[in-house]
C-alpha cells in the first residue's frame, strides 16, 4: 500500500523550532501513533506529511517518492480530522461518495461504491440521513469512510476520537482498529492520550519539544521507557519517581529511608516504581500515610505519602479491608520491577543485576 519516511524533517516559525530534525520511517500496513503533550511537534508533523504545513528543511517521500513539496491532493493520502469536516447539505452516502465527485468514475458506480462502505462501518441503514441527525460516534465513522473510498496509500488521523464521549471513545477506537486491520492500509495517528496510543499502535512515537523520546512497541515504551518523561508520560497511574542514592545495591532517599536493589550501580538516580508494583503492608510503625482511596471496580488507587514524598500504589479491592485513610503503612516492592535512571541526565541506567549467591 504506502510507506512513508522522514529525513531530518523540521519546522521552525522565526526563530522558534517547532520540530527537529525528524528522521523516521513508517512501514507498510503500520498502525503508527505520535503521541505526546500539547506543543510537542506531533500534529504539526502530521500536517506536514499532508501537505497542509510547509517544510523548513529535510525530506518527505511516500513510496520512495518525493512528496516534500507537493501539493495534498498530489501525494495519495487521505486525513480524518478532530472536528469530522462533513458537508452538513450532504447525506451520509454522499458524504463517502463525495471524493469519487472530481473522477471519472460514473455516478452510480460511485453511489454504489459508497454504499459497500457505509455497509461495512454500519452505516447502511443511515445513508439518507444528514450528519446532525447522527452521533458523533456516527459521524466519525462518515468521516473515516470517505477517506476509505480515496483507497489512498495512507491514512492520516488528527485526534479522531478526542471530540467523543469516554464510552464512545472506546467503542470507536475498537472499530477504527478493526477497520484498519482489514484494510491494511499504512496509518499515522496523532494523540495525546497515552492510553490511546498503547490500544491502536503497532508502533509508539513518543514526542517532546519537537523531538522523539522514544520510538517502540507499546510493551517496549511501558517496560523500558528510555527517560523519565516517557516513564511518567506512559501509563495510567503514571510511574511513581523517587530521588535517592544508590551505593552498594542500597538505595537510600533524602529522609533516610532505604531498600534493597539488585543492580550494580553507584551514585545519584531516579528509581522509577510502576503503581502496580508499589506493595503495601499495613504496619502501625510505617512511615507512610494513606491520604486517599478510589475504588476503581476490581481495582483501587491508593494516594500516600513517604515523609512528604507523594507516591500511588494500585492494589486489588479485595485488600482494601486492611487499609483506609490515615492508616500507616510500610512500603515495599518487587525489586526486579525497579527502573533506573541517572540523577543528572534523567536517562535510563543499563542496569546489570546482580547474582545473588544461594
Amino acid at each position: 500500500m504506502g510507506t512513508v519516511g522522514l529525513k531530518s524533517v523540521q519546522k521552525s516559525f522565526g526563530d522558534t523550532t517547532i520540530v527537529e530534525q525528524l528522521d523516521l520511517d513508517f512501514p507498510d500496513g503500520s498502525f503508527t501513533v505520535l503521541v505526546g503533550p500539547s506543543g510537542c511537534g506531533k500534529s504539526t508533523t502530521l500536517r506536514m506529511i499532508a501537505g497542509l504545513e510547509s517544510v523548513s528543511g529535510g525530506t518527505i517521500t511516500i513510496n520512495g517518492k518525493d512528496v516534500t513539496h507537493l501539493e495534498p491532493r498530489d501525494r495519495n493520502i487521505a486525513m480524518v480530522f478532530q472536528n469530522y469536516a462533513l458537508y452538513p447539505h450532504l447525506t451520509v452516502l454522499e458524504n463517502i461518495a463525495f471524493p469519487l465527485r472530481a473522477t471519472k468514475i460514473p455516478r452510480e458506480a460511485a453511489r454504489q461504491r459508497a454504499q459497500e462502505i457505509a455497509d461495512s462501518l454500519g452505516l447502511g441503514h443511515l445513508t439518507h440521513r444528514k450528519p446532525k441527525e447522527l452521533s458523533g460516534g456516527q459521524q466519525q465513522r462518515v468521516a473515516i469512510g470517505r477517506a476509505i473510498i480515496r483507497e489512498p496509500a495512507v491514512f492520516l488521523f488528527d485526534e479522531p476520537l478526542s471530540n467523543l464521549d469516554a464510552k464512545l471513545r472506546v467503542e470507536t477506537r475498537s472499530e477504527l482498529l478493526a477497520i484498519q486491520r482489514r484494510l491494511g492500509v499504512t496509518s499515522i495517528y496523532v494523540t495525546h492520550d497515552q492510553e490511546e496510543a498503547m490500544t491502536l499502535s503497532d508502533r509508539m512515537v513518543v514526542m517532546r519539544e519537537g523531538k522523539i523520546a522514544q520510538v517502540g512497541t507499546p510493551s517496549e515504551v511501558y517496560s523500558s521507557p528510555t527517560n523519565v518523561f516517557v516513564a511518567t508520560f506512559v501509563g495510567s497511574p503514571k510511574m511513581n519517581i523517587l530521588p535517592g542514592v544508590l551505593e552498594d545495591s542500597t538505595f537510600t532517599i533524602e529522609s533516610g529511608h532505604s531498600w534493597s536493589l539488585p543492580h550494580a550501580h553507584a551514585g545519584s538516580v531516579f528509581v522509577g516504581l510502576r503503581p502496580e508494583d508499589l506493595l503495601l503492608v499495613p504496619d502501625d510503625r510505617g512511615h507512610a500515610v494513606i491520604e486517599q482511596i478510589e475504588l476503581l471496580g476490581p481495582r483501587a488507587v491508593v494516594a500516600l505519602s513517604l515523609s512528604g514524598v507523594k507516591l500511588v500504589s494500585v492494589v486489588e479491592a479485595a485488600e482494601l479491608a486492611s487499609l483506609a485513610v490515615g492508616k500507616a503503612v510500610t512500603v515495599t516492592f518487587r525489586p526486579e520491577s525497579t527502573h533506573l535512571f541517572d540523577g543528572d541526565t534523567e536517562e535510563r541506567v543499563p542496569t546489570q543485576v546482580l547474582q545473588r549467591e544461594g
